[in-house]
């Protein structure tokens, strides 16, 4: 439970609070907790999820806390509002170039509990028609296709390693799949 929460640091998507806690046992503490509005991350399917080896679409971007490229499904920040459904569904168009006939919630996540509340919702999204991108200015992405197996293939040889991602894609794979 908080006690008292102090705002030391409000930036353009994240903010930083420093909270008293009292603890389940009754006792105090302060932690640092960095607040986060939510997102949405959507898992694209060009063939149906229980097709024999369905295509995906991943997008490769450049991420500054990675210092590199890295593989990732579309995903971003709820805007003010804004329902993860609806995040999901202008991520996917956005970054990826696609707009659902179907859009399936799977579930959410937190991302690090230890210090961070934000919550990813993980859709799965097939029978998709192309539309046109529309990328923020520090986004750098480029829009891969992949057979299911090579997906699987990636995960394996740790060539995927955000972790929206895996647990998105691990998700199908556990429970959508055949």
């Amino acid at each position: 439970m908080i006690i008292k929460s102090t705002r030391v640091h409000t930036g353009r998507v994240i903010r930083l609070d420093v909270d008293q806690v009292q603890f389940p046992d009754g006792s105090e503490g302060q932690l640092e907790m960095i607040r986060h509005p939510g997102a949405a991350a959507v898992v694209p399917m060009l063939d149906p999820p229980a097709a024999a080896d369905p295509r995906v679409v991943l997008i490769r971007q450049f991420r500054h806390a990675a210092d590199d490229f890295i593989w990732e499904v579309p995903a971003g920040t709820l805007a003010p509002g804004e329902a993860p459904e609806d995040c999901a569904a202008r991520e996917l168009s956005e970054e990826a170039g696609f707009q659902a006939g179907q859009l399936t919630y799977l579930t959410n996540i937190f991302t690090a509990p230890g210090f961070t509340d934000e919550r990813i919702h993980l859709y799965l999204a097939h029978d998709l028609t192309p539309v046109e991108t529309h990328r923020d200015r520090d986004e750098f992405i480029t829009v891969f296709e992949f057979p299911w197996s090579e997906v699987g293939r990636m995960i394996r040889r740790r060539e995927i390693r955000d972790a929206k991602s895996l647990s998105a894609l691990m998700f199908v794979q556990s429970f959508l799949r055949p």
